[in-house]
């Protein structure tokens, strides 16, 4: 992680704008991949309302910038919004994201729901506020997207979060699933996209420091150790770095899944496999000559004879 750049007063809250190579071809670099994102999975179109929920962390900074710059050059019109949910957190910072919207000029809400006391109150000692503090906090948005009039809810989860996700269901849920880069939502009222489900972690780190957002810690979930995702990103990041093409690997995987080389019986139809035969078993043979060698390749075929 690091430290985002300060001012004497605080952070700096509208720096100037970065004017090197690298930045120009990391933006270039993100704006693709967030571009194909969009075009493959159809998440924007003309007329929509897009509320970009917005932590104050590195992942949803670095959406609500790039999806602006897409609103102002984009060939459809498309209206973004940024939605940050107030937990009442000890000591969040509650001025620094309205002030850093505010002097952008980029139209948001801060909706204040004390989720953090019910967390606490509701998850058992010794287990990780995830689970519970991600399910008030999906209520609390999704209902407000309603409220607002937004056709589209975008998450700031990236390429790396999708397959941490993956390996922790893998590992600890015993199912093959992740983070879609576009959902309808469970009470069927919601579509949530992630625009930046083609993009590195470690690209968007790069990209939030050349941009110096002021970066907000999040507190309530790093104060805890040994999560069980945290573990699994670690694991990761060393795959990363002893074999680079890995991670691309294991992405495309998930965009190329064959049901019929799996176990789901939901997914796949084996039963009707037997219908699909095209060889005939009828058992008819038109010579004696023939009648024997069916039968020989037969007990060859289940090991009772030698070839």
């Amino acid at each position: 992680m690091y430290s985002p750049v300060e001012s004497e007063q605080g952070f700096n809250f509208k720096p100037e704008l970065p004017t090197s190579s690298a930045y120009y071809r990391l933006l270039k670099k993100l704006r693709r991949q967030v571009g194909h994102a969009i075009r493959d999975f159809k998440m924007i179109e003309d007329g929509d309302k897009v509320m970009v929920c917005i932590s104050g962390g590195k992942d949803s900074y670095t959406l609500l910038d790039i999806l602006l710059q897409f609103k102002r050059i984009a060939p459809i019109n498309f209206d973004v919004v940024a939605v940050n949910l107030d937990q009442k957190q000890p000591g969040f910072p509650e001025d620094v994201l309205p002030r850093y919207l505010e002097e952008n000029n980029i139209p948001y809400y801060i909706l204040e729901k004390d989720t953090y006391s019910i967390t606490k109150k509701l998850t058992p000692e010794g287990k990780t506020y995830c689970a519970v503090c991600s399910r008030l906090r999906r209520g609390s948005l999704y209902g407000f997207a309603q409220e607002i009039g937004a056709t589209k809810v975008a998450l700031g989860h990236h390429r790396d979060d999708i397959m941490a996700t993956f390996f922790l269901n893998l590992f600890h849920g015993g199912s093959l699933k992740a983070m879609p880069p576009k959902l309808l939502s469970s009470d069927k009222k919601n579509i949530l996209i992630r625009p930046l489900a083609y993009v590195e972690e470690k690209d968007i780190i790069k990209y939030a420091e050349m941009r110096q957002f002021p970066i907000i810690p999040c507190n309530l979930c790093g104060s805890q150790e040994n999560l069980q995702r945290a573990m699994i990103n670690n694991m990761l990041r060393e795959w990363d770095a002893q074999y680079p093409k890995r991670l691309h690997s294991i992405f495309g995987a998930m965009q190329n899944v064959s049901p019929s080389q799996l176990a789901d019986r939901e997914l796949f139809d084996f039963e009707a496999l037997d219908a699909q035969r095209e060889i005939d078993f009828t058992g008819s043979c038109s010579t004696e000559e023939e009648e024997g060698q069916s039968k020989r390749i037969n007990m060859v075929n289940l090991g009772f004879v030698a070839d």
